[in-house]
This record gives C-alpha cells, structure tokens and sequence, in this order.
C-alpha cells in the first residue's frame, strides 16, 4: 500500500514544482502542500527578460502551472503569498506567515524539501532603495520594471552586472529603443567564457549600441536631477533614468541556517547525491544547494535551470523511497546575444587553472553546414582538454546557426567522460543543409588528435604579443596578399600558402617559424609543408581573424589605436 506521508516544499518555480509533480505521479495517496512567498508557483524565469522588451507580449505565457491547474491535475495544495519563516526540525513543523492576512500558523511534516533558490546579490551600496532601482528574480520584479518603463519612457538604463540577466535585459531594453551601458568590476562579461571568447560577445554588444564600462566598481547610487546618479571608484560617475541590479544571485539559505542544516559554500546548503541535507528527512534542490562538479569533482554552486529540474526530480525519487542520485552539475549553458548564440559547457580554462588542471585548447572557425550548400554561417568553437590525458573539459562556441547542436554533443561527450581525441569518431547525422561530412565536432577531435600526435604544435593569441621582433623567429602570414593588406599582425610577412613551397628560400632554416592564417587551417598546411621541409613550425590558435577580434576588444576597452596589429577595418567574418 502506498504511503500516506505528507510532504511539505518550500518554493515553487523549478526544483520545487517538479519534485511536487513527481511525488505525485509515484504516490498518489501522499499529502504534498507547497508554500510559495511570491504569486506564481511555476514560472519561466528565463523568459521574464523577454516580456520587458515585448518579445513575449501575453504575461500569461510566463506561468506555466496555476495553482488551480496543479490542484486539477495534481490535488497537490500550492499556496502563493505564503513564506516559510522558520523551520522546526525537532518537531517537524515549519512556521508560515500568510502573507495577504498577515496570519501565521505551523504546518507538519514527514518529508521536507527546501526549493528557496537564490536571491539577486544586493552590495552594501547607498540608494538601492530608490524607486529608478530594481532587480529582477520573480514575476512580480518583472511587472514592476515593466509597469516603470510603460510609465515613464525612461531613455537610458544602467545594468550592473555581466551575466545572463544583464544581457538578456541589455538586449531587449535597446529593443525598447533605450540607451544600455553594462558596468561591472570583472573585465569581462559572462564567467562560463574565457576572456577571449568573451571578445566576440564584447563586439557583438558594442556592434548595437550596447556601451560596456567594464573593470569599474559601482560605490554608489544617488537620485540625480534628472535620474540615478552611478558613483564609480575612482572614476567620473555614470547617469540614466533607471539601474537594474544584475550583478549575480546569493543562495537563500537563512532557513536552513537557522535551523542548523549543514552549510557549503557561499552559504549554500550541503546536500549527498540523494539531495538529503545534514538533518533527516529534510532535503533541498536548486539555486541554494552545493552540488559536485563534474569536471573538476569540486564542489560548487551552480544556478541553472536544468540541474534544478533534475535534482528535484531526484529528492522526490528518495522521498519515495526509490534510490536515485545526481551525479553533479557540469554548467551546459547557452544565451542569445542580438544575433549571435553563445553557449558554453564543463570549465574554461581560466576555471582548470583556478582548480589545478593543466589546460590547453583548440581553436576553430567552421561553418554551420556545409559550405558549397546556401547560407551557411561561420561558428568560432572552443574546445578545452586537460594536456597531459586529453580529458575532454570543457567547450565554447559562439556563432549564428548550429551552435547549439554541438555544445549539446559536447556537453553529452564530457558527460560520458570520452577524450578530446575521441570526438573524432562520433557518428553524427550529416546532410548539406544541417552539417558537413566531417561535423564540426569531429574537426575539433582531428585537431586535437593531431596535437596528441606530435603532429600539430600551436600558439594562442595571448602568445603573440611575446614573440621576439628581433628576427630571432620567422612570423609567417600565408593569406593572399589582398586578406593581409585589409589587416594583419605587427611583424609577419606575408606568403601565401600556394606560393610557399617556391619561396622556402625566403624562410631562414634554424629559426622557429610562427604561422598564422584567417583561420588556421591554410596556416596549418602551411606548418605541414614547412615541417616536412626541415622547419620547426607553430600555428596561430583560431588564425587572425579570431585574434584581431581579441585585440579590437582590448582597444576598444582600452579606447586605444592598434595594439600591436596593423588593422584597416573591424573584425570580419573568418574565412579559411
């Protein structure tokens, strides 16, 4: 006979809904109560960006389960405008606050599971209190901001804070045609990438109209004549009609604190693979929680959706009595930023070396599908192995079409825990309109098995600004002489790859030759030719056109002029 237990969940939205839903479907005759301090119990908190800027005009669409429609469907009692205020482990109640009566009363339990989430990261700065200043977690925050837009047509808008709330709102407030500066103490927007990476979303933003005040801290907010007044360190102060706070999310965790639960990291809940915390009988999913990372088996706190989903789904397997586990988090994530996607799965290599691991990388610049088939699109993928093993630890891509398709296939690879060298035997579905015959996936593991193999030494585009100019070294740039006359870095000289096996007395033997292409595939069967005529021969990481977008990033950061590249135009879009 099923068991009668009553279970009491404490937050809706991802973790929470989810586990309230499971515990149903695998007991029906269980008592299952969620209290929810907000007006919506199950929400797409990815999509309350996309309302603000009118992508997304029914608010309705936002709410994917009512409490009306759980209980329907479910008989599960969700009850919005509630907030647990303590919890009592002892006895096994917890203490709620109605929110709209102001009563207050304790509920039992026999099972518990905290589903709090995080909370937006507020700094100890003066004047987040003003009424031009918002945040943005719930539904409730969306209106708020959308009701002040509607209302006072604000021209300009400050977002601190780099990651995907903030771009996400970058994008769609200029779609309300509002002026956008990001500011941020990080010199870089979007932690899952590299700096590097982070370049081409830099040039994406600035490309519409998006201004980035990056490396400066916000000390300040104060109410101007005409707006907010953003007080810089060190710097002359930022003005705009209204500031949203996007700088990250906290775990909300002061219940389980209170109540003497185990605490992680950042103030997280310590939870096992079943999602038990330290307490019996009191587990916790989501936001809040420290989950293992798959990649670098460290603990870690990742707010994302997926995970939230999977994990509640977990506690209530257990809260069932089936034994499930979650094996950790790895951080497969992807955002749209104007016209470009950028995704990014496992660890960077800024994050290997922060965890000890001894990182390098492949750079490639593919098209989506393949090339002699209409519109295809240049993608730049990043692909991180651990250099001694190959361990495959992480990717990044960022692009037009079919990026998302391959961090898919990444993410699925380092799940299965397969080497970077083995992404050259997949078997992907291949036909001219959605890939080529040797998908972009698969090229990344050719280079790298070239790499493992000895046959393929490279250099990074942070390498390039300490390569010696005193003719110690040969610097090759083998594009035809119309690619290096547009632009090309300080100190190469220029043969085209088709014209070198003529001109091979014109590279000096004895010397390392350093070789860069758009690309790096013509550079690359440059450096085999060279090798195979005595040479020792290093190949650009990504070519030049991945590193011009790098150096235009920094000039533009640094509002300098070249920076070490002879530069006559913007980036453009790479070619082999």
């Amino acid at each position: 006979m099923l068991n009668r237990m009553k279970v009491v969940i404490v937050g809706g939205v991802a973790g929470g809904a989810t586990a309230a839903a499971r515990i149903r479907r695998l007991n029906e005759q269980a008592e299952i109560v969620v209290f929810e301090r907000s007006g919506y119990i199950s929400y797409a908190n990815c999509g309350l960006p996309y309302y603000i800027g009118g992508v997304i005009e029914d608010p309705e669409a936002l709410t994917l389960q009512t409490p009306e429609s759980f209980f329907t469907r479910f008989r599960i009692h969700m009850k919005v405008h509630h907030e647990v205020t303590a919890l009592h482990p002892d006895r096994k109640t917890v203490c709620v606050q109605n929110l709209e009566t102001g009563e207050v009363f304790e509920e039992s339990y026999d099972k518990l599971l905290l589903s709090p989430g995080a909370k937006p990261t507020l700094p100890r700065l003066s004047g987040v209190d003003l009424e031009q200043v918002f945040t943005l977690r719930t539904v409730e925050d969306t209106f708020r901001i959308k009701e002040y837009i509607t209302r006072n047509h604000p021209r300009s808008a400050i977002l601190a804070g780099g990651g995907f709330i903030s771009l996400e709102l970058a994008e769609n407030l200029r779609r309300l045609g509002m002026e956008v500066t990001i500011v941020q103490r990080p010199r870089q927007l979007m932690n899952p990438f590299d700096a590097d990476m982070a370049a081409l979303i830099h040039n994406e933003a600035r490309r519409h109209g998006i201004r980035l005040a990056l490396g400066h801290t916000v000390e300040g907010l104060e109410r101007a004549e005409a707006g907010i007044r953003v007080l810089l360190k060190e710097e002359a102060p930022l003005y705009a009609d209204m500031v949203i706070l996007a700088i990250g999310v906290t775990p909300d965790t002061h219940l389980a604190k209170d109540a003497g639960l185990k605490l992680g990291i950042k103030g997280s809940i310590a939870v096992n693979e079943r999602m038990e915390t330290s307490v019996p009988d009191i587990y916790a999913v989501g936001d809040a929680v420290q989950v293992r990372h798959i990649v670098t088996r460290q603990d870690a706190v990742i707010s994302l959706a997926g995970p939230a989903n999977k994990q509640g789904r977990i506690a209530a397997d257990n809260i069932c009595g089936r034994d499930s586990r979650y094996p950790g988090s790895q951080g497969s994530s992807v955002i749209k930023v104007f016209d470009l996607t950028a995704a990014a799965t496992g660890i960077n290599e800024t994050a290997a070396a922060r965890a000890g691991i001894h990182a390098d990388s492949v750079i490639l610049s593919p098209m989506s599908h393949a090339g002699y088939y209409p519109g295809g699109q240049m993608m730049t993928m990043k692909v991180v192995f651990e250099k001694e093993t190959f361990r495959l630890l992480g990717a990044q891509i960022i692009g037009y079409e079919g990026v998302d398709k391959r961090i898919d296939v990444l993410a699925a690879a380092i799940h299965c825990g397969i080497s970077a060298v083995e992404l050259k035997e997949l078997d992907l579905a291949y036909a001219p309109p959605y890939s080529s015959a040797k998908d972009p996936v698969n090229m990344a593991g050719f280079m790298i098995e070239n790499i493992s193999d000895g046959i393929l030494k490279q250099f990074h585009a942070g390498d390039v600004e300490n390569l010696p100019q005193d003719g110690s070294v040969t610097l090759l740039d083998v594009r035809t002489p119309e690619e290096y006359s547009t632009g090309h870095i300080r100190g190469f000289i220029n043969i085209p790859v088709d014209a070198l096996r003529d001109r091979l007395t014109e590279i000096p033997h004895g010397k390392p030759v350093y070789v860069t292409c758009q690309s790096g595939l013509r550079s690359y069967i440059a450096c085999r030719i060279l090798v195979g005529n005595g040479y020792d021969c290093f190949n650009l990481s990504g070519g030049y056109g991945f590193y011009s977008s790098v150096i235009y990033d920094r000039c533009m950061a640094a509002a300098t002029a070249p920076c070490g590249m002879e530069l006559k135009q913007t980036p453009a879009d790479t070619k082999n």
